[in-house]
This record gives structure tokens, sequence and C-alpha cells, in this order.
């Protein structure tokens, strides 16, 4: 955390929008700390994070989209999760989209998974410029309000640097359990 904080304040803007395509809530985060402490102008931060987290959820959908011969086979063991995804999709479809930027390792799959589905172009874009939105505005101002308790959370974790990786294992660990629960063949 302590490097990406000293590479933000040098490259700022060009590291948040990279960064962004793929993701970004750290990024974010760390730009509204930046911004907190002067480095950073926050309504900068918050303007490109959200074009390039919107820039990258097009581009995975329409990848999904228009290269299903390509990533099809990378779900072929997936087929049963993939179809409730779908199912998922066309009952829930704007709350998973929204939903799916504050939780991170799905910001990728999702708009894979959306694209390669039937879901409506005009309605995924509509849906994600305004997630985007505010994804955005809502890390980018929780992040500058909390400048100080997240100055102390990045210090804590420069000492601990295993804790990120082993909180997000146990979070994709739950998510694969419920597709796993949910997918699995029930015997009559």
């Amino acid at each position: 955390m302590q490097d990406m904080l000293s590479s933000l304040s040098t490259y700022g803007y060009i590291i948040l929008f990279l960064y962004s395509l793929g993701g970004g809530m750290v990024a974010i985060i760390a730009a509204g700390l930046l911004s907190y402490a002067g480095k950073l102008d926050l309504a900068t931060c918050m303007i490109i994070a959200a074009v390039a987290n919107f820039i990258g959820d097009m581009i995975l959908f329409y990848m999904g989209r228009y290269n299903k011969n390509a990533i099809l086979p990378y779900f072929k063991s997936h087929k049963r999760k993939l179809a409730l995804a779908q199912i998922l999709f066309k009952k829930h479809g704007d709350k998973i989209i929204f939903i799916k930027k504050y939780i991170y390792g799905l910001k990728t799959l999702v708009p894979l998974a959306i694209g390669l589905t039937k879901y409506d172009i005009k309605k995924f874009t509509i849906i994600n410029a305004i997630c985007s939105v505010i994804w955005s505005l809502s890390l980018g101002i929780a992040s500058y309000q909390a400048g100080d308790l997240l100055q102390k959370v990045a210090s804590f974790f420069g000492d601990s640097p295993y804790m990120i990786p082993l909180m997000l294992l146990c979070l994709l660990g739950i998510i694969w359990l419920y597709f796993s629960f949910a997918t699995k063949k029930r015997v009559r």
C-alpha cells in the first residue's frame, strides 16, 4: 500500500486511470487519501476513476459479447455457474452491475459473463455509466473524509502485508462456496 501511495503521488492521475480500467478500488481510495494530504485534486481523481472504470467494463462486456468462442473455453467447466449467473442477471442485472464494483475480484468476471448473455447493450451501458459515477463518488468522498483513519490503516497493513491477500482469499472462498452450493446437482 505504501508503494502504491508513493507512486500515486508521483504519477497520480495516469496510474489512477490505468488501474481503474481493471477495477481501481484501491487506487481511488489511495487517491482520496492523497487528496486529503493535498497531493492530488479529489474532483479530478473521481472523474478519472469513473471514466476509466466505465471504459474497462465496456471493453470486458464487448469481449464477452463479440469473442464468445475465445472466452467460452475458460467457462467450460463452470457451465452451471454461468447458467446461474445468467438467471441472476435477468432477475437482478442492474443491482449486480452496481454491487460488483465494490467486490474486489468480480470486476473482471461479471462484465465478461454479462457479455456472454443476451443482456441489452444499451441497458448495460447506461447502468454501467451511472454505477461508475456512484462508485467513484462514494469511494473518493469516503476515503477523503476518512483520510486520518485511512493513514493509520495503511501504516498497519504496511507492517502486516499478508493481511490483505488473506482477507481477499477468504472473500473469494466465500463467493466460490456460494456458487458451488447454489449450482450443485440435487439428487431427487
